[in-house]
């Protein structure tokens, strides 16, 4: 028992070694170096995370603190950026797990290959730089989810599969896998299931959805500090920020993304918590079957009454892809929690002039038009005409309610010089890997690919 106690309190201090030198050179990952606690866990041969310890062997730290300290700090940060990136969490969404794992591995890896931080910093091998120059020149930037895809298409080799494996697998992501069963058992999807070789899991598990929330905070947290050193500090950390932008963009749900522009507003509805049973029950004990109040029959509800939707009918814009972005939304439109029963939906149809013009208040409307949905126009894209059309129909009181707009695009083209008093949100439905965009900064960017639509 005490050589148990002896080789964690030796892990710990390893690892307390490390993070108090990366610290010393990265202050910008503070917040997260503070968040994840330590624990020994013999259930690995190696290291990783759950997104709230380092679960370690302690032989393995002690033999990487000898031979090799700086690969040590670069474990370090390989598991913290598995968490800022969310890979613990997302890994689920994908159907080849152990392709995943290897695209996560890749896209950590590069982000500290690009650090000139002494702590982390190591000689490339020829493969390694090789495989850079290779997919940064296919897909620009390097993220988990755009590897997957770009890997799930090319069909990797056996022999590069396991070249690239032994390259970029650093840390052991079974504790991925550990969260997500967490995760349904907290659901109820799954019945709980006891993993007896565990000689030191916590049984005080946090809740899966909490953790990753708490690193969503952290994830921004971060990215204000990279921002706030400026491109003074970007010879130094690489390409972490520019990589942190591109995942915070692309990784929100439709749906859910659609709750920013809801409203709170009454509806017809019998509002169980505004009954009291107390003056129920002394009125029917009083007078026999005469309640002295009854629910309420309006209830408050935060949903969404009026939305503007806008499709960029230009050039570059695909018929088939527009279709399946309306039947999505109207398959919305129609769950009752997400939108009030007398919801209204502006459609305009644009170029770089408006071409259609279309009120909905039937999301059935909707699916109709959807069905039989054709490119008018074609020319350029301009973004200005749909917002100035949308004003003109708010100042004349033919738009009640709205809270926000959805404008369908690739998102190249012309765009307002100021904010609109109305929240907008750009849907792009497509990644190019050789440019981006330049969405202002006041307006949301959501990315949606054919897995989304």
């Amino acid at each position: 028992m005490k050589t148990r106690e002896n080789l964690e309190e030796l892990g710990i201090r390893i690892l307390n070694t490390s993070r108090t030198e990366l610290l010393l050179s990265m202050r910008f990952m503070g917040s997260a170096l503070d968040s994840l606690s330590y624990v020994m866990d013999l259930t690995t041969r190696t290291a990783g995370t759950d997104g709230v310890f380092i679960r370690f062997n302690p032989t393995f730290l002690m033999e990487l603190w000898l031979n090799r300290p700086v690969h040590l700090n670069r474990l370090y940060v390989h598991i913290l950026l598995h968490c800022i990136f969310r890979h613990v969490f997302t890994a689920e969404d994908h159907e080849d797990a152990e392709l995943f794992d290897l695209c996560a591995d890749i896209a950590v890896e590069s982000v500290i290959d690009s650090m000139e931080y002494k702590a982390v910093q190591t000689t490339w091998s020829d493969f390694r730089q090789g495989w850079y120059e290779r997919l940064e020149k296919d897909l620009g930037v390097l993220t988990a989810e755009k590897l997957y895809r770009h890997f799930t298409m090319q069909r990797l080799g056996y022999d590069d599969l396991i070249r690239l494996h032994n390259e970029f697998t650093k840390d052991d992501h079974a504790f991925w896998q550990r969260l997500q069963e967490q995760k349904e058992e907290k659901d109820g999807s799954r019945q709980p299931e006891d993993h007896p070789e565990e000689e030191n899991k916590k049984s005080d598990s946090p809740v899966p959805s909490e953790t990753e929330d708490k690193w969503k905070s952290l994830a921004d947290r971060v990215k204000v500090e990279l921002e706030a050193a400026g491109s003074g500090g970007s010879m130094e950390y690489g390409s972490f920020l520019r990589t942190l932008r591109f995942v915070q963009k692309r990784r929100r749900g439709y749906t859910d993304f659609l709750k920013r522009f809801s409203v709170l507003h009454e509806e017809t509805k019998v509002d169980p918590d505004s009954f009291d049973y107390a003056y129920y029950t002394f009125g029917m004990d009083m007078y026999g079957n005469i309640p002295l109040i009854e629910e309420n029959e309006y209830r408050e509800a935060k949903k969404i009454r009026t939305l503007v939707i806008a499709l960029d009918t230009s050039g570059s814009c695909q018929a088939t892809l527009v279709q399946r972005f309306l039947n999505e939304t109207a398959d919305i439109l129609q769950r009752q929690e997400s939108f009030f029963r007398h919801a209204e939906v502006l459609l305009l149809e644009c170029d770089n002039v408006i071409q259609e013009e279309i009120h909905f208040t039937d999301p059935q409307e909707m699916k109709k038009y959807a069905e039989g949905f054709q490119i008018r126009g074609g020319f350029g894209t301009d973004f200005r005409p749909v917002f100035r059309r949308v004003g003109e129909l708010l100042k004349e009181g033919r738009l009640i309610n709205l809270k926000g707009m959805m404008y369908f695009t690739d998102g190249f083209g012309l765009y307002p010089e100021s904010p609109p008093s109305w929240e907008t949100a750009f849907v792009l439905y497509r990644e190019d890997p050789r440019s981006e965009p330049s969405v202002p900064e006041w307006a949301y960017t959501l990315y949606l690919d054919g897995s989304d639509l």
